[in-house]
This record gives structure tokens, C-alpha cells and sequence, in this order.
């Protein structure tokens, strides 16, 4: 029995780092999608703090992977600024560059936390369980 709704459309994840490979990384840890018979995910890939506001501020996203380590402006800064600007801001993935900066997530208000090197399972775990979280508020 399949879970997955044949009318379910592709889900939008926003990815942010300012490093191409790391991009790379996470989007061959989770896969073209998050199961068999599932709709492919629709990526929007950026390299700035400004690019992932206004993309999160035009909505349509269904989930935010904002890289901690990023340079200039981290992921986990920048999630702590949307969660507390944003209205009815998508659930975020930081990622960060070691388990003990789990603390750094917390107080950042993402949704959940992967710390490098990053576990392609770990990773396809947290989109998947993220993404078919029931939305809060709605």
C-alpha cells in the first residue's frame, strides 16, 4: 500500500550555502525524492542571506536547509531573524559543522538540527520527517 498521493504536488525546499559542494551534498543525501511514487522535489538553491529572505518572504516553500557554517551570514542566525520576522515561516534545517553546536539550533528556533559530516540518511530523515510533519497553525 502506498502512502504517497498521486496528486500530491512536488514539495519546495530552499537550500542555502554559500559553498556549491555543500549544496551538493544535501541534495544527494536526500534524493531526487523523498520516497518511491513520490512526487520530485523542487529545489531553489541560493548563496546569500538576502536570496533566502525574499524567497522565503514570496512563500510557496514548504521547508528551509540553511547551512550554519555559511559565510558572512550563518544558517542559524538567519532562521532565529525568519522565525521571529516571518509569519508562518516553513520549518528549518540548519546544518551545523559539529554535534556540540546542537545548542546553537536550539536557540536559533530550527525545527531540527544535522551536524557534519553530514549522513546522507540522517539528512533524507530529517527532510522526510520535517516535510511530512503536520504544518503547524493550519
Amino acid at each position: 500500500m502506498s502512502t504517497a498521493d498521486p496528486a500530491a504536488r512536488a514539495p519546495r525546499i530552499l537550500l542555502y550555502s554559500d559553498d556549491v559542494d555543500a549544496r551538493e551534498q544535501v541534495r544527494l543525501a536526500v534524493g531526487r525524492r523523498l520516497g518511491r511514487g513520490e512526487p520530485d522535489i523542487e529545489w531553489t538553491e541560493v548563496a546569500t542571506a538576502d536570496a533566502v529572505i525574499a524567497a522565503t518572504d514570496a512563500g510557496g516553500l514548504d521547508l528551509l536547509v540553511l547551512d550554519g557554517e555559511a559565510d558572512k551570514v550563518g544558517g542559524l542566525g538567519l532562521c532565529r531573524q525568519l522565525k521571529d520576522e516571518v509569519y508562518r515561516c516553513p520549518p528549518v534545517l540548519v546544518l551545523t559543522g559539529r554535534p556540540q553546536d546542537a545548542w546553537l539550533a536550539s536557540w536559533s528556533n530550527a525545527d531540527a538540527v544535522v551536524s557534519r559530516p553530514l549522513d546522507p540518511v540522517v539528512v533524507h530523515t530529517a527532510v522526510a520527517g520535517l516535510l511530512h510533519a503536520e504544518p503547524a497553525g493550519r
